[in-house]
């Protein structure tokens, strides 16, 4: 199984967001449970309060990765950051992008100097390469308006303009639409989704050290 951060980007404790995270870590736990609390972290950004805003420049740059003169809740997150090798964000989709508590977190924890490093002129050094993500999104909006009117506002900016620019490629985007008008089968039906996504997930980091171990054997 891959080292896994799971970021659940809900304000609110006991959302559906946060039923699927545990569904999805349900899955993605299925295939090792005797190892998954070495390979599992959660970020719950409803449960673990921290400063949104950063006081000053400093705290948005983390030096040679050096988190050490940070808050310590945005330490041990960036410290979480750097220990994964897969990445997961849960949110719901908010006045066509995600909530607040989300961008703090990225603002917060994305930082200099551990998901990048700025270059010369316009590119950067891309420090997360070989980290990959999975992205789910829950919303009211029909699917053909989020594309059509917000032009898929709230995925392009944490895919491309975020985990692209660090270098982390994403696998997988699974949008939930409509979630205030479906029905109690079509809700269970998305948390049986994220389990099986989270079970092709775990298979990742085997069929990786699978393919190594016959390119080695071939060298």
């Amino acid at each position: 199984m891959p080292r896994t951060l799971v970021v659940i980007g809900h304000p609110i404790a006991g959302s559906y967001n946060h039923a699927l995270a545990e569904r999805y870590v349900a899955g993605l736990r299925a295939l090792s449970p005797e190892t998954d609390e070495h390979e599992v972290r959660i970020a719950d950004l409803a449960a673990q309060p921290f400063p949104h805003d950063p006081a000053s420049k400093a705290q948005v740059r983390a030096p040679e990765g050096d988190s050490s003169h940070l808050d310590d809740r945005i330490a041990g997150w960036v410290e979480d950051l750097q220990w994964a090798d897969h990445l997961v964000f849960f949110f719901p989709q908010w006045w066509g992008t995600y909530p607040a508590v989300l961008k703090a977190f990225l603002d917060r924890v994305m930082l200099s100097g551990v998901a990048f490093r700025y270059g010369r002129g316009h590119v950067s050094e891309r420090l997360l390469g070989g980290t990959t993500a999975r992205v789910f999104m829950t919303m009211d909006s029909p699917a053909l308006w989020n594309t059509l009117v917000y032009r898929n506002a709230a995925e392009t900016s944490l895919t491309r303009a975020t985990l692209t620019f660090c270098g982390v490629k994403t696998i997988g985007l699974t949008r939930f639409a409509k979630v205030r008008f479906s029905t109690p089968e079509k809700r269970e039906a998305w948390l049986d989704t994220a389990e099986r996504l989270g079970s092709k997930d775990a298979g990742l980091r085997h069929r990786r050290l699978a393919r190594e171990f016959a390119e080695d054997l071939a060298g």
